[in-house]
């Protein structure tokens, strides 16, 4: 069967890879470990460029090494969404009280990008099966 991959990159590395080993996960190959008799025919890669923080001046760089490793891949496309960094006021967890300025980062358009390709490409009939990695549920009604 013809196999369709959506990644959530922000949700894999976050949820399953940051403090692991695996950070620099070969994608291509864990779909063909993952879908031995499908063929792969295309593999989209959702993400967003990161803000790095002052404590990580470094994180951008290393972004980038990865994304330029994916881009080795044949058949895999990465799809941007944005990045955003703000100040915010967050509430002091008990037994503390009154509030402290955060930093607050947030990933935006990435899933919505995915379920947007995933149904777009369903329409196409681009794919026989489509896995979806992500633990998002935001996902779960276009899935």
């Amino acid at each position: 069967m013809k196999a369709n991959i959506y990644v959530d990159g922000f949700n894999l590395y976050y949820g399953a890879l940051k403090s692991t080993p695996y950070r620099w996960l070969d994608i291509a190959k864990l779909c063909r470990i993952m879908l031995p008799p499908d063929t792969i025919n295309q593999i989209k890669y959702f993400t967003a460029l990161v803000n790095p923080r002052r404590s990580d001046p470094d994180q951008l760089t290393r972004q980038r090494i990865y994304l330029r490793a994916l881009h080795t891949i044949p058949n895999l496309e990465i799809i941007y969404g944005h990045f955003l960094t703000h100040e915010i006021m967050m509430p002091l967890a008990p037994p503390k009280s009154g509030y402290a300025k955060v930093i607050k980062t947030e990933e935006k358009g990435s899933d919505v990008n995915l379920a947007l390709h995933l149904l777009s490409d369903g329409y196409k009939n681009a794919y026989d099966v489509a896995v979806v990695v992500s633990n998002d549920s935001d996902l779960l009604l276009p899935i």
